[in-house]
């Protein structure tokens, strides 16, 4: 993986690469192996690289022709692009998928998507018709965010790369507050949350003209009736995630999985640790676990146990490479800060800072690594499928809640439930036609919300967190042959023996430990220590004394404080997904004041 960044100016000769080189910069964590530039009269281009494949040529921007390409991310299916493209009279001068890309586009131009397999985000630029072709893989595992303006475009594979040229103000205005304030940690896709940053949304791309920009949809959702039975989706399901697992380990350095012991991770590790063992390689796999989490441990209607038996029945079973990773307390704490700065804004609290020191563990001896990532968006793993009482967006479960911590002024300003129904509403507008009935459509509809939003967040985490240690992690159940196939599936098949994600289950119950097969579903793991709370208590007791925080603008004093002195206990119940509850509400508020602070925002209001 690695990190991009644009200039496009149409106007005035900006071969001079300073900006480009200071846009850059702030995407070293991206890419610590080596870095590129490319200098026109209208066009910049730059690019941080972590080597994975063709270590040796494989070197970015790379031009062919007048053609000139930076990227980021892996297509799969490089090698069998690369014959067709061989086949047509093509020559290559590496083994790189980059090369591959950019050959695709020469030949098939804005159609190159259709063929691509994998997770990206790239910029071709075009010298002979002074042209730009952006363009973000299907799913949007890959981040690319925008400025357009009258002289062109700048483009970035994070925010605080566009922060970085000076016509970019650090802005925030009352629409993008509401977005933070109302659905964050998630976002509406699209809408970065700052003011005239925007981001290309998944399997979408993007041309940029001297005269104009377009930007237009390549691939959706497509539903049509299932015509298999379960055995045979059972069958396929197997050969699909089989498939996709096998593609993504391409790689030239070594490869391991994150192993939790659910059902995702074991597959994953189950599927690379038999082709491994093909070539007389043992798989390295690893888990996260937390400073006395087994005195606190406290079960809940989302995590019912912890990872570590599940985890020893797979390692027995394919004899991998395991290693448990323990978290302390206080650096969870300590890296809040270091999650904010590679999200941008405030992020998942200690459920992203506690990913990111986990791969700067794995990073030690690995630069790849595998997760189960979107199986539960795909499938239905998640409990809120199964509940009879639902929201608008289930993983929001205290809109009133958090509308009651702001100010009054804010609260008239915002009304948060206002602009989470007005989302919904617009959300659900965009859902490609279903063929079911409306119990199914509304289910689908759960599915699709999910798949916009909670899967996005997710993805997001894992993207930023895993780069900001130089780690690529690669999410197989995103694999869009996957998806296109499992949502057509009727519910009572992907329910299959009344369990989530249960044709999921019965696709590969011969290739896991049973104990694993039927282990309910449990999401990645918290910290329950009340250290935890304690030291982010006292954080955001101490940013309250600070008279200037922004906190003070936007939230009641009189209810931050009660929180603080409850130890977020009025928000025992997850105001987010499955995981963040009082401690995590705490340290979300920490954020927002860190996130303003950093980047001095002006927040702006009418």
């Amino acid at each position: 993986m690695c990190g991009i960044a644009g200039i496009i100016d149409f106007t005035k000769d900006i071969s001079e690469q300073r900006l480009i080189n200071k846009m850059t910069e702030t995407l070293a964590h991206r890419g610590p192996d080596s870095e590129g530039y490319f200098a026109s009269k209208h066009a910049l281009l730059g690019h941080k690289r972590l080597a994975i494949i063709d270590l040796v040529t494989g070197s970015q921007p790379m031009t062919k022709g007048v053609y000139t390409i930076v990227y980021n991310g892996e297509v799969y299916n490089a090698a069998e692009l690369r014959k067709q493209l061989e086949e047509k009279g093509y020559h290559f001068f590496s083994t790189s998928d980059t090369e591959v890309i950019v050959t695709a586009y020469i030949e098939w131009k804005e159609h190159c998507v259709d063929y691509l397999n994998g997770i990206y985000a790239f910029a071709i630029w075009d010298a002979d018709l002074e042209q730009l072709f952006l363009c973000r893989d299907r799913l949007g595992v890959k981040p690319l965010f925008y400025v357009e303006d009258r002289t062109g475009v700048l483009f970035a594979s994070e925010i605080k790369a566009l922060l970085a040229h000076p016509s970019v103000k650090a802005e925030v205005d009352e629409d993008g507050l509401a977005a933070l304030l109302s659905l964050g940690p998630s976002r509406i896709t699209g809408h970065a949350i700052f003011k005239g940053i925007h981001e290309l949304k998944p399997a979408h791309i993007m041309v940029v003209r001297r005269d104009k920009v377009t930007r237009q949809r390549y691939w959706d959702i497509e539903s049509r009736e299932h015509k298999d039975n379960e055995q045979q989706t059972i069958e396929k399901v197997h050969q699909l995630v089989s498939d996709a697992v096998c593609r993504q380990l391409i790689s030239d350095v070594p490869i391991c999985t994150m192993l939790s012991g659910g059902l995702d991770s074991s597959i994953l590790t189950a599927i690379a640790a038999k082709q491994l063992s093909y070539t007389d390689k043992t798989l390295a796999t690893y888990s996260v676990a937390y400073e006395e989490n087994n005195e606190h441990f406290q079960t809940n209607a989302f995590q019912t146990t912890q990872d570590e038996f599940w985890i020893g029945k797979m390692q027995k079973r394919y004899g991998t490479k395991h290693t448990q990773i323990e978290l302390q307390q206080q650096s969870l704490v300590d890296a809040l800060t270091e999650a904010i700065q590679f999200k941008d804004m405030p992020s998942m609290a200690d459920i992203d800072s506690s990913l990111y020191l986990f791969c700067k563990e794995i990073k030690k001896t690995h630069s790849v690594a595998l997760s189960g990532e979107c199986a539960d968006e795909v499938f239905g793993g998640y409990p809120w499928f199964y509940s009879q009482k639902q929201t608008a967006f289930p993983w929001l479960r205290a809109t009133s809640e958090r509308e009651g911590l702001l100010s009054e002024h804010w609260q008239k300003k915002l009304r948060l439930t206002d602009y989470l129904e007005n989302t919904y509403n617009e959300a659900l507008a965009q859902m490609p036609e279903f063929l079911g009935d409306q119990v199914e459509r509304e289910r689908q509809q759960l599915f699709y919300l999910n798949n916009q939003f909670f899967m996005q967040t997710l993805l997001e985490r894992n993207d930023r967190m895993s780069m900001g240690a130089g780690v690529e992690v690669r999410v197989p159940f995103a694999d869009h042959t996957i998806i296109d196939y499992v949502w057509n599936i009727p519910w009572e098949m992907k329910n299959s023996g009344a369990m989530e994600k249960g044709i999921l289950r019965q696709a590969f119950r011969a290739e896991l430990p049973i104990e694993v097969v039927e282990r309910k579903k449990n999401p990645y793991p918290k910290t329950y220590h009340p250290l935890y709370t304690k030291l982010v208590s006292q954080r955001l007791a101490a940013i309250l004394q600070q008279k200037d925080s922004v906190l003070h603008e936007l939230f009641d004093r009189a209810q931050l404080e009660q929180l603080i002195a409850s130890g977020g206990k009025s928000f025992q119940v997850p105001w987010f997904g499955q995981l963040m509850a009082g401690p995590q509400l705490l340290a979300y508020l920490m954020q927002v004041h860190e996130w303003v602070e950093h980047y001095r925002i002006n927040i702006i209001s009418t």
